[in-house]
């Protein structure tokens, strides 16, 4: 009797309720694992099976993958993950989770959780606001800088044949990825490869190539006291769990925009950036593109492999599923060409809501990245974003060095191949020419928005704010009621209504 024979008896015992006290259990199956929820727990037991990628053929190997599977997410997450458990032979030949008798099988057994509260099912249930996207930005920013960094090389030759595999899997089956198609694909993404090699061979050097999640998409993100909680991690190989930083974020990223979750991977998106302060970031993004259609790609792949064992009343949504992920990284390694937004006005014009509200309608994917003078002036003098600053904090010295920061990151965004949004006063003609010389510099499509609204409609706005990065309140719009703005060659936006109808009008003069 072989391994996988001897594991009937096993899913059999902890498929009985009288296994759990009589708790109703629920089956769950997979490829690789299947799961048992029974009152406060889960069981999970590796299958025993062989792929290329993993190896869960013996009960050794399997207890080996229990152990593993607990070693690597206790760090994600420690509230889920509880020990490893044996499935014993007991001297009447029973079997007993957790006996005294010679263990037989392994399982992970972890906390359970509600299923509802996984964020591919909130995402279904059009759960997923501004404030989880936030969350969750930060969440995967505290993942990454846990995460211990390893040798980079490994992982950059991987990262090309994860392209060659994809390519072979794809022209197996010609009917569902016509073969010019797939050339395509696979030319572009050897030459965004070859491309960004120095570059992620660089941030290696830096540390950013780090042993992560290695499958961050929404099923395995679940929702747990109000913060989000990744789970899951992959634990079979170190390599296959490895990449840059910004290749596991974009896992999580194509899955929100798969879903038309734009908003969403875009709010994610700029709140991984505020979070991790890493200026080198923006240079990365020159590889965004090859990772968001490389995990596009891998899920094409590994979802049309499911047709071969799919029901006949299944078949047609996988194909369809299998298609739009491959439509998708096919859509991802062509980016548009970037360009550079500047909102301008006085406080309390709305500045940073329009800019907000913008930027996941910029291409590329996952649309542009906001930059705030408010928060720029916060991280250049090392505070949290929410922490009220000194008046010397906005000296001219200060506002000055401000500017130029903000310029600066916005043409490294941009000779990245990724599109901006600058959001600050430009009160002086000398800082609008400075953030419209960073687009002529490059070459890209600028849009000068300057919003206009009445002091008393401004005073009303920041007096009613709640906590945030900016440090405006009704003493500050009143004063800078005085500005003189000089020549103002922006374009005029009429801001006093709602941020809705600014908004349009902002797209309408963009000829959007």
């Amino acid at each position: 009797m072989n391994d996988s024979d001897c594991q009937e008896g096993v899913f059999a015992l902890l498929a009985d309720p009288t296994t759990h006290g009589g708790a109703a259990v629920t089956r769950i199956d997979t490829h690789a694992a299947s799961v048992f929820l029974a009152g406060a727990s889960a069981f999970k037991v590796k299958r025993a099976v062989r792929f290329p990628f993993l190896d869960y053929s013996t009960l050794a190997k399997r207890k080996s993958a229990c152990e593993a599977e607990l070693r690597i997410n206790r760090p994600f997450a420690p509230e889920i993950y509880r020990r490893v458990v044996a499935i014993t032979r007991e001297a009447d030949g029973a079997l007993k989770l957790d006996g005294a008798g010679a263990a037989v099988e392994w399982a992970v057994e972890m906390h359970r959780f509600d299923e509802n509260a996984t964020l591919d099912r909130l995402a279904a249930a059009g759960k997923i606001d501004a404030a989880l996207s936030e969350a969750l930005g930060r969440a995967v920013a505290a993942l990454h800088a846990r995460a211990s960094a390893v040798e980079a090389e490994p992982w950059i030759a991987a990262l090309a044949d994860y392209i060659e595999q994809n390519d072979a899997a794809f022209r197996a089956m010609p009917n569902l990825f016509p073969r010019a198609e797939v050339e395509l694909l696979t030319t572009k993404s050897r030459a965004a490869h070859a491309h960004i090699r120095p570059l992620i061979v660089e941030r290696g050097d830096r540390g950013l190539v780090r042993r992560l999640h290695g499958d961050l998409h929404l099923g395995n993100i679940v929702l747990l006291g109000g913060r989000p909680v990744a789970f899951d991690a992959i634990e079979f190989s170190a390599l296959i769990a490895s990449g840059d930083v910004l290749y596991d974020l974009a896992f999580l990223l194509m899955d929100l925009v798969e879903r038309g979750l734009e908003p969403s991977a875009n709010a994610v998106f700029n709140r991984y950036l505020a979070e991790t302060r890493r200026t080198e970031d923006l240079d990365a993004l020159a590889g965004l593109p090859l990772f968001l259609s490389t995990r596009a790609a891998i899920r094409a792949k590994v979802t049309a492999a499911r047709l071969e064992h799919a029901a006949p009343n299944e078949t047609a949504a996988t194909k369809r599923s299998a298609r739009a992920y491959f439509d998708f990284a096919r859509r991802f390694i062509e980016p548009s060409a970037p360009r550079l937004v500047a909102v301008g006005g006085l406080s309390g014009t709305g500045k940073s809501a329009l800019a907000y509200a913008l930027a996941p309608q910029l291409a590329p994917a996952p649309g542009a990245v906001v930059l705030r003078s408010d928060v720029e002036r916060k991280m250049l003098l090392g505070k949290d974003e929410h922490e009220k600053l000194p008046e010397d904090a906005y000296s001219p010295a200060v506002t000055a060095r401000v500017y130029a920061t903000i310029a600066d990151k916005a043409r490294r965004v941009l000779a990245a191949g990724h599109s901006a949004v600058v959001d600050a006063v430009f009160a002086r003609p000398q800082e609008r020419a400075v953030v419209a010389a960073s687009a002529e510099i490059l070459g890209v499509p600028f849009h000068d928005l300057f919003l206009a609204a009445d002091l008393d409609t401004r005073v009303a706005r920041v007096s009613g704010r709640g906590r945030g990065a900016s440090d405006a309140d009704a003493a500050v719009a009143r004063r800078q009621e005085s500005y003189d703005l000089g020549a103002l060659d922006w374009t005029r936006i009429d801001a006093s209504g709602s941020p809705e109808e600014t908004f349009a009008r902002a797209r309408a003069a963009m000829g959007q």
